[in-house]
């Protein structure tokens, strides 16, 4: 990280601190956790909410047993969408609960 006069974003230099202090998987996952509304839509997001991403698998709850049917049966396009918003294959599974 070089040195600076000027004053930055922290969002700015996020990436390049995770770097610096061999954090890039925690950023990964923690990432996994902010897009999940943005990936999942505005229904979905309404409807869950994310506990934890742990060992590439992440958890979420979800409010009523109908919707953690649908969702298990959407399972798959989800993981695949939320691996190309983050750009690797980061997260294995979803268990909805």
């Amino acid at each position: 990280m070089k040195s600076s006069r000027t004053p930055r974003k922290f969002n700015d230099i996020v990436d390049e601190v995770y770097s610096i202090y061999g954090m890039n998987q925690a950023h990964e996952e923690h990432q996994a956790l902010r897009i999940w509304d943005g990936v999942v839509g505005g229904t979905i997001a309404k409807m869950t909410k994310v506990e934890k991403f742990a060992r590439g698998i992440l958890y979420v709850h979800v409010l009523s047993p109908s919707w953690r049917t649908e969702l298990n049966y959407r399972k798959k396009d989800i993981i695949d969408r939320l691996n190309q918003a983050i750009g690797r294959r980061l997260v294995k599974d979803i268990v909805f609960r």
